[in-house]
């Protein structure tokens, strides 16, 4: 049967619910998550059939922003709250599994700042990975028990300045993290299977948030504040425990990221990433998991063509190119379309689902 879109169910009318009403809400709605992980193994599976390793490369950088944007919707989706600040902790995740992965004798060289127990450590890419997103979900809980009793603006413009903290310290610990330079060595994963089960296990973790009490309480929070607050809601731990999450799953992308290019620098992961995860988001739709998925499908496609062309397309005895840096100026028209016609963005509130049957 064909998917179809159903608009998610309104937080307030769930979140004074029973234990079996949560559990029920968990059986209609478990199917937006496996039908957005079949989505992501078809491509997947394309991708092996085809044997391509610049094809190869291209959907491990999807499947990276897929975590990257999920890991933005628990926060962003459920709070209202927009965080410019998340792609730090994605940095945070990269070089703690810099740190986890390096040979030691490289790590000694390049990064003497390092305590002897981690610069004795080297561990396999899975495990750093984990160990990855818990240090950035720690990070998160650190800087979250002061930003989350802030909202609106005044939150948004302080997750922008984590980010800028973030970064400013990355580029000038060079005993610790070598500063502006690219830390080399850390192992690069060509398989495209870990970063599928990190994509799939980042939807479902979002989803899992989404159908908690937490995350009832904190869409409910989002959509009447008042109404919540006045019901008992603690708005900012609900919003702590979402950017907690959020924080260890985007460090998880960090990893992942990593171990697709096998060098990291601060900048990597700073102003560009973040507009671009940005992006995805609000084209697909913040208030959507569904959203948020396809839309780092549709505009990974559009980037990837917009590279082809920008490289150059021979055409008969002549290459057609576009110029540089164009990639930027289609997300921004995009966004901007997207936002006077569609604000909600292409799924709005709505999650894929399958059809229910009519009971006659």
């Amino acid at each position: 049967m064909s998917a179809v879109v159903s608009e998610t169910p309104l937080a307030g009318d769930v979140v004074a619910a029973k234990k079996p009403a949560r559990f029920s809400l968990a059986r209609r709605t478990i199917i937006t998550p496996i039908l957005l992980s079949l989505l992501l193994i078809s491509i997947t599976l394309i991708t092996v059939m085809t044997g391509s390793r610049p094809f190869n490369q291209t959907v491990i950088d999807v499947l990276v922003r897929v975590i990257f944007v999920v890991g933005l919707y628990i926060f962003i989706g459920n709070s209202g709250v927009l965080s410019f600040g998340h792609v730090g902790f994605a940095c945070l995740g990269a070089y703690a599994t810099a740190w986890l992965t390096i040979n030691p004798i490289m790590k000694s060289s390049a990064l003497p700042g390092l305590p002897e127990w981690l610069l004795q450590m080297r561990l396999p890419y899975w495990e750093a990975a984990v160990l990855a997103a818990l240090f950035a979900g720690v990070a998160a809980l650190i800087f979250g028990r002061v930003l989350m009793r802030l909202s609106g603006i005044a939150a948004s413009i302080a997750t922008f300045a984590v980010l800028a903290m973030i970064n400013t310290i990355y580029s000038n610990w060079d005993s610790v993290t070598g500063g502006t330079s690219s830390v080399v060595g850390i192992p690069i994963i060509r398989t495209i299977w870990p970063y599928l089960i990190g994509a799939v296990v980042a939807v479902f973790i979002a989803w899992a948030h989404a159908i908690s009490r937490s995350g009832l309480a904190l869409r409910a929070a989002r959509d009447e504040p008042i109404a919540a607050s006045a019901s008992g809601v603690d708005i900012p731990r609900e919003r702590l425990v979402a950017f907690v999450v959020s924080g260890a799953v985007m460090g998880l992308g960090g990893a992942l990221m990593a171990h697709s290019i096998g060098v990291v620098t601060p900048d990597t992961f700073y102003l560009s990433l973040t507009f671009t995860t940005l992006s995805m988001l609000v084209v697909g739709g913040m208030g959507s998991l569904s959203g948020g998925v396809i839309g780092v499908v549709l505009l990974s496609a559009l980037i990837q063509a917009l590279r082809w062309f920008e490289a150059g397309v021979p055409m008969g005895e002549s290459t057609f190119a576009l110029p540089k840096g164009l990639q930027e100026i289609a997300l921004g028209i995009i966004m901007i379309v997207i936002l006077a016609l569609r604000p909600s963005g292409l799924m709005g509130n709505r999650e894929v689902t399958l059809p229910r049957r009519n009971r006659g």
